[in-house]
């Protein structure tokens, strides 16, 4: 008798042991808590490669870190200074006549310190300053220049010519000069915005 005493006694702590455990796991699974970053999120980076529309090509990536913490509800999700990686979607350079540089950047990645985790984001669109200011000045410098050549060399006449002369001189240097490329060397500042939740 005392030996089934025991044997029962025996079996009631092993299960009690087998409970204990279970329950141990399963608070430990409940204790994992993920929490979403919620699309719209601004993500603001500080580049570490340099990007130019008269250097790169699209698809290729560079790399930057964030230049502020990614914060939810007041939690601070992802610290300021995690990496991230970018590609870059398209680019145009300036062009002669028309056409201003752009250039379109998109994250693709958080170096996180769980794990690499992928994003997606809307991309971030760069233009170059327009050149019009610039090319009527020119346009302007020529013509005067060749009417002051003009009327020196022929009166109300030759200035007349002169003035032609000058102006197509100056559309032709602007027909031949290459607008402004955009470059945006290391530690420049940029903003994403997340276009698609992550987990983290």
């Amino acid at each position: 008798m005392k030996a089934i005493a025991y044997l029962s006694l025996a079996l009631v702590l092993i299960a009690g042991a087998a409970g204990c455990s279970a329950e141990s796991s399963s608070s430990d699974e409940l204790a994992v808590v993920k929490t979403t970053v919620p699309p719209g999120t601004r993500i603001r980076v500080s580049l570490i490669d340099s990007v130019s529309t008269s250097k790169n090509s699209p698809g290729d990536q560079f790399m930057a870190s964030l230049a502020e913490p990614v914060i939810v509800e007041g939690k601070m999700i992802i610290e300021k200074g995690t990496k991230v990686r970018g590609r870059i979607v398209d680019v145009q350079e300036s062009g002669k006549v028309r056409g201003r540089a752009s250039i379109r950047l998109v994250l693709t990645e958080i170096l996180h310190k769980s794990g690499n985790l992928e994003i997606s984001t809307k991309p971030f669109i760069g233009v170059a300053e327009a050149t019009k200011k610039r090319d009527a000045a020119i346009i302007a410098g020529g013509a005067g220049v060749g009417a002051a050549i003009g009327a020196v060399a022929g009166g109300k006449k030759g200035a007349g010519i002169g003035a032609l002369a000058g102006g197509g001189a100056g559309t032709g240097t602007v027909l031949a000069t290459k607008g402004k490329d955009l470059d945006y060397p290391p530690e420049t500042r940029l903003s994403f915005t997340l276009s698609s939740p992550i987990q983290i």
